[in-house]
């Protein structure tokens, strides 16, 4: 089935009840008003010539045009590539080069960039623009096109979109996602997150990332949910339109960013049923503070961009503060040790995954796909993680991110929840430096309080070393006013190593 059928179902029920409010502009669409703008996106690709399976790639701002243009793609047969707004030009040219889109829609500021890529590229493209208030050339050619489109059939392994990973180390890796991948993992969420109607989203999250388009959007148009849709997440707007919705999902950035808002009470909470955060760790004290201000427990899940999402705390049931809850149903976890065999309860190892959420691959990189992929079927997520003896599953970081030190193992998030600990450190980011002796040092990144000036190297040094083992204390600190993040808020350890874990860095 292509995704978009079993969208549609519910879209020609919910009929003129609001699909997306933009409180920004004042802007509403109602269902019906979404279907027939993704269909005059769909005939316009057609009529200009996509085939199933041809790539629309696509950098623009977040709005409900550009979520039409999402929809349009899916329900032509076409494979969506989103790209994020802060992409520079050479990544933009790799690509471009790498997908070969048969489509770009962009800005008008970057008109002459994608004009000058596709001037340089083998294969060409068709250009369209598209701009935050909703004008562009796209948006003037779908105008005249018919509101209705029979949406074409793709099987359960055509692709529904190819999503670009980070790249933290050699070059990003298209991930290849089917239509079954992502209607299996939409359903699934539905039921465990106990979506039901009159269920109302707040949604201010990218839609260029899996966590706004296939986790929200996904979960919100299967169930015919009202999204209360933000370009960006600002704390002061969201606290006007919480009251109004029933769900919440964010990246702990999210949320610390509430708490230091003095409006955020538990009242103003009290309608919102479900807070989910992703994509990022959420520090043990912001899931503590958040529930003793509100009285409401934040559901962490764990997800990637090849997998959608894997665990998740349960609905009903304790969430555990640090742990990512359980595997979703469909979906088998493991933890494995070096020569892939299984490790009990409670010890670290590789992360692996299967399930019918799991991508179909890296887009023309047979040989990286394979490598990959155990030979019985289960994806090497590339995370560090362990389940306890209630089977609640932990991340304990990336395997990248592990020190090897003097050959001791030290996983970063040991180091730093003790860190997070002392009094007036905000949080921190520990990293491998390199070592003379052992190959290996242990770096910290601290962000510290205002109160926190007088404290030396010396104290924060003690304290570890009255809570670790000697070979994990931190050798290395550095204090920085934030850390570096991507745009989902996750820290850039690659950035901080980069940076300050070089030979010659003094701190």
């Amino acid at each position: 089935m292509n995704l978009y059928q079993a969208l549609s179902e519910k879209f020609s029920q919910a009929g003129d009840r609001v699909a997306l409010r933009m409180p920004e502009t004042g802007l509403k669409w109602t269902f019906n008003d979404l279907a027939e703008r993704a269909a005059q996106y769909a005939s316009l690709l057609t009529e200009q010539g996509l085939e199933p399976g041809d790539r629309v790639a696509v950098q623009v701002e977040k709005g409900a045009e550009a979520l039409a243009i999402y929809l349009g793609v899916l329900q032509s047969g076409g494979t969506y590539l989103p790209m994020n707004t802060a992409y520079t030009k050479s990544e933009l040219k790799y690509f471009v080069e790498n997908a070969e889109p048969a489509f770009v829609v962009c800005s008008s500021k970057q008109v002459e960039t994608f004009s000058e890529i596709n001037q340089q590229v083998t294969a060409g493209f068709k250009l369209y623009t598209l701009d935050e208030d909703s004008v562009g050339s796209i948006c003037d050619a779908a105008d005249s096109m018919p509101k209705v489109f029979t949406t074409v059939e793709r099987g359960e392994n055509d692709l529904a979109a190819i999503l670009y990973t980070s790249g933290t180390t050699g070059r990003p890796k298209g991930a290849m996602i089917s239509h079954s991948n992502l209607l299996s993992n939409g359903r699934v969420l539905l039921d465990y997150w106990g979506w039901k109607e009159g269920d109302v989203l707040l949604h201010a999250l990218p839609i260029f990332h899996v966590h706004g388009l296939f986790v929200a959007c996904s979960c919100a148009l299967l169930n015919a949910s009202e999204m209360i849709f933000y370009s960006k997440f600002d704390a002061n707007k969201v606290l006007e339109e919480l009251p109004n919705a029933t769900v919440m999902m964010g990246v702990p950035t999210f949320y610390t960013r509430l708490l230091a808002e003095k409006g955020f009470t538990k009242e103003l909470a009290a309608n919102v049923r479900l807070f989910i955060s992703g994509s990022a760790p959420l520090l043990e004290e912001t899931f503590e503070e958040f529930e003793q201000r509100t009285g409401k427990a934040i559901l962490e899940r764990y997800g990637m961009t090849e997998t959608g999402m894997n665990t998740s705390n349960p609905l009903d049931g304790k969430r555990i503060a640090g742990t990512v809850g359980f595997p979703l149903p469909g979906t088998e976890v493991r933890i494995m040790d070096g020569d892939n065999n299984p490790l009990a309860a409670g010890e670290v190892g590789s992360l692996q995954v299967k399930g019918p959420n799991v991508f179909q691959g890296y887009w023309r990189m047979p040989e990286k796909t394979a490598e990959e992929f155990t030979d019985d079927g289960f994806f090497i997520t590339g995370d560090l993680g362990k389940i306890d003896d209630q089977g609640y599953v932990s991340i304990v970081g990336r395997s990248k991110d592990l020190i090897i030190s003097g050959g001791y193992n030290i996983y970063p998030k040991e180091v730093e929840m003790v860190l997070n600990d002392i009094e007036h450190i905000d949080e921190s980011a520990v990293f491998a430096f390199e070592h003379p002796d052992f190959g290996e040092g242990v770096a910290a990144a601290i962000v510290k309080t205002d109160l926190m000036v007088d404290v030396r190297d010396e104290q924060i040094i003690e304290i570890c070393k009255g809570n670790l083992a000697g070979f994990k204390v931190p050798r290395r600190i550095v204090y920085l006013a934030e850390l570096p993040r991507n745009t989902m808020g996750k820290v850039q350890k690659n950035v901080l190593r980069d940076l300050y874990g070089q030979k010659g860095y003094q701190s």
